[in-house]
């Protein structure tokens, strides 16, 4: 396992880390989400993702649990959340003072921690002024709570209004960015943010490097039973990843899949690897509800190196989506 710094920050996290959406307190219960953790950790993974709404809470329960279980030294493994949707209440969601104080402090309690590493604005809130939830991230920080804060699908434009009161004010500004990144999704990571990471050192917690596993190929021949896609509380994620385009993805897949073996890979090592070997990706959040599911994602690190310009190409031509304005960070 490799790792590297996240953004600007001292801070190293694994290039390939675990996140428990979807599969804590849905798919697996203590013993599977105690397992999988040590699986990952004993890979080299460093970096384990949460956040407050994954299954309303049970998930930084069990995660909490978890790691209680295991015994890790606290230095040797990074954990984050996520504070948006706390509740049904007026004041438990969103991004004001108040949910952002008491929402960090209902996760650490969940997660029987005195602080997380990372605590992330899940989605940006038009109804509250950047100004309050930037200083109330501070008062998390200068707490102890958490050690870096971030966000999660917030435009550019939201970002640099951020770092600006952060300056002017003297300020921790947003470390991290957590957003959508993977082969059907390219435009906000690789376009968008390239300019942050310039300016700011801003690094990337990315998520959905399968396109909620479209990109293993299990769809090829229609949306199998107890699928992801297929999830009743998940049915947004098809028009999200697919639209309307599900016969022109499978194409794509069943190309891309001949030169995942041409690498002596899988799909899915080929997409996650894809994704980690951007510049301006400092991790790649997997997820796994099984063991081999694990295994088989993590051993995508092997692959990386074998991702040259030559095999970017090819696979840019399959996917004819580059998006205009790409370039690496290092060029300036």
């Amino acid at each position: 396992m490799e790792y590297g710094y996240l953004g600007r920050s001292g801070l190293k996290i694994s290039r390939l880390s675990y996140g428990s959406w979807v599969t804590f307190g849905h798919q697996l219960d203590l013993d599977g989400a105690t397992t999988v953790m040590q699986a990952a950790y004993d890979q080299g993974c460093n970096f384990f993702d949460n956040a407050e709404v994954y299954a309303a809470g049970r998930s930084e329960e069990l995660m909490g649990a978890a790691l209680k279980k295991l015994g890790w030294s606290r230095d040797s493994y990074v954990v984050s959340t996520k504070i948006f949707w706390g509740g049904d209440g007026p004041n438990q969601r969103g991004l004001s003072r108040k949910h952002v104080v008491e929402g960090t402090l209902a996760a650490l309690k969940r997660f029987q921690l005195d602080y997380v590493d990372l605590v992330f604005c899940h989605r940006p809130d038009p109804n509250t002024p950047i100004e309050e939830t930037v200083r109330a991230m501070n008062h998390v920080i200068d707490r102890g709570w958490a050690f870096y804060w971030g966000t999660s699908e917030w435009s550019a434009d939201q970002l640099r209004e951020a770092w600006r009161i952060a300056r002017e004010n003297n300020l921790i500004g947003p470390t991290m960015e957590q957003p959508q990144y993977h082969m059907f999704h390219r435009e906000r990571l690789e376009v968008e943010y390239a300019n942050l990471v310039r300016d700011f050192g801003l690094g990337t917690t990315t998520w959905s490097p399968l396109a909620s596993g479209f990109l293993t190929g299990k769809y090829n021949d229609g949306i199998p039973e107890g699928s992801r896609l297929a999830l009743e509380h998940l049915s947004w994620l098809q028009d999200a990843v697919l639209g309307d385009r599900f016969d022109e993805r499978v194409a794509q897949v069943r190309k891309l899949t001949e030169v995942a073996g041409d690498l002596g890979g899988s799909m899915a090592q080929l997409a996650i690897a894809w994704a980690a070997s951007h510049p301006h990706v400092s991790t790649v959040i997997t997820g796994a509800s099984k063991l081999t599911q694990l295994e088989e994602n993590f051993a995508a690190a092997a692959m990386i190196p074998k991702l040259t310009p030559e095999v970017r190409a090819e696979i840019d031509t399959i996917l004819g989506n580059k998006p205009k304005g790409d370039r690496d960070w290092r060029d300036g």
